[in-house]
């Protein structure tokens, strides 16, 4: 890649992630609320509930600029890599990061890909249910978010309440309905030394439903 290109590529991201993020404050008047953590330019992994494709908008649009630019959600291939225009709006636009759940050689495995991400020093966002949930009962999670707190000890796991965006971006609808909208971002969530996966998991499970606002929430 050229320079020009270059240099043409990085404004378009930074051009979309600035108007995505300002258009997301507009129709959610969204509401970042720190809960045993706090903004940082430490390297992250945020791990949030998914109901909606503008889940990790929502997300990203509570982080500093700084953050945002070097914060990439982990997103499914065979979604968004089905055509050329739904891969370059993910990939070029969104600079997310896409994995295939039907991968066949190790540098396609979802964790290599992920840790590659991690080394350049860039931060991530995952959704360990693994799919986009329309129930409102927590999925069990899969054991991504285990294996790269094993490899990745170092790097903080901060889980993430995403507040009404299923209503606000439902599934099938391009057009967003404008209602207020919260993220709750929690206290790091640390891998114990010798803790099993199952154990973890439920942990991790447990602490992202701990910042569930309903009354009624699922434990």
């Amino acid at each position: 890649m050229s320079k020009l290109a270059l240099r043409t590529y990085t404004l378009l991201q930074t051009v979309t992630s600035v108007g995505l993020s300002a258009m997301a404050w507009a129709v959610t008047g969204v509401r970042p609320i720190w809960s045993g953590s706090q903004p940082s330019d430490r390297q992250r992994i945020y791990f949030a509930n998914h109901t909606s494709h503008g889940d990790f908008i929502l997300l990203s649009a509570c982080l500093s600029e700084t953050e945002r630019a070097k914060t990439h959600a982990i997103a499914a291939a065979e979604y968004w890599g089905k055509s050329r225009l739904r891969r370059f709006i993910a990939e070029d636009m969104l600079s997310s990061v896409l994995i295939s759940r039907t991968w066949t050689s190790e540098a396609e495995h979802p964790i290599s890909i992920m840790l590659s991400v991690l080394e350049q020093g860039h931060s991530l966002i995952i959704f360990p249910e693994g799919t986009r949930n329309s129930s409102d009962e927590l999925l069990p999670f899969r054991s991504g978010l285990y294996n790269l707190s094993m490899a990745r000890p170092d790097v903080e796991l901060i889980p993430c309440w995403i507040e009404n965006m299923s209503r606000v971006l439902p599934k099938g609808q391009f057009l967003p309905v404008p209602l207020l909208c919260r993220v709750v971002f929690g206290a790091p969530v640390a891998i114990a030394p010798g803790e099993e996966r199952r154990a973890f998991l439920q942990r991790a499970r447990a602490a992202l439903l701990a910042l569930d606002p309903r009354p009624d929430r699922d434990d």
